[in-house]
């Protein structure tokens, strides 16, 4: 007999329990296990103004930032959407049902404004890595450097020769372009004229390697060889003298 989905009144009260809703074996569940924020208030607190309406709880935006990268969500606005939306997003950044979910613009100025400046992202690695020390994956008895290249996402036509680019009124160019000229004022490190500068991402080096030429970073990875585990990570600027050092943990 064929069957008919019930219509009429709605129910009134409903019994919904998110965490029945997560798979045990979910990606979010391990992570969950093992995150520990408990010292992110502390350490975001001078950059917070004492007075005013509380702010969006930072560890809601980190929750948020980690399941973008997890699960390679590259849109603020589309993670907010996908947070909004996924029961298992919901429940790893300790959202309820009728909870709502952080404006995408909230998320992009914490990101490119407090959580630079006080460095957050780094400290969240370090806490992990701190973890990963007290339960034996980091033994720091060998380690094991590479260097990865990773294209920017910078058009290789919005670019012009290292020559012409003109840096005299910084008020009318962009913020990656302003910190990139900040940071080459800070460094003390000769200045050499880069062959290509882009537009859009400055701090991005002309690189032919493996075809036609694009703009891209070197990304440096120190790894524990036993665990495959990264213990810390730098990017090189385009600058060939200017070599981060690696920290010795």
């Amino acid at each position: 007999m064929m069957g008919r989905q019930p219509g009429g009144q709605k129910q009134l009260f409903y019994s919904f329990n998110l965490d029945d809703h997560v798979p045990p074996d979910h990606l979010l569940r391990g992570i969950d296990q093992f995150l520990d924020l408990g010292d992110l208030h502390q350490h975001l607190a001078p950059f917070y103004s004492h007075t005013g309406r509380p702010s969006i709880d930072p560890q809601l935006l980190i929750r948020m930032l980690i399941v973008g990268y997890c699960f390679g969500i590259r849109s603020e606005r589309r993670l907010c959407e996908e947070v909004h939306l996924n029961l298992a997003y919901r429940w790893f950044c300790r959202l309820g049902l009728e909870d709502q979910v952080p404006d995408h613009s909230t998320l992009s100025k914490n990101r490119h404004g407090r959580f630079r400046d006080s460095d957050t992202l780094r400290f969240v690695f370090e806490q992990v890595l701190e973890r990963c020390v007290r339960e034996g994956l980091v033994a720091g008895e060998g380690f094991a450097i590479d260097a990865s290249l990773v294209k920017a996402d910078a058009n290789r036509q919005r670019g012009v020769p290292g020559t012409e680019a003109d840096r005299s009124d910084r008020r009318s160019i962009s913020r990656p372009v302003r910190e990139y000229l900040a940071a080459l004022d800070q460094a003390e490190v000769e200045k050499n004229t880069p062959k290509n500068i882009s537009l859009t991402d400055p701090a991005a080096q002309w690189s032919a390697a493996g075809g036609p030429a694009f703009y891209a970073y070197s990304a440096n990875y120190l790894v524990t060889p036993q665990r495959e585990l990264w213990s810390t990570l730098r990017r090189h600027l385009p600058i060939r003298s200017m070599r981060s050092t690696l920290p010795r943990r």
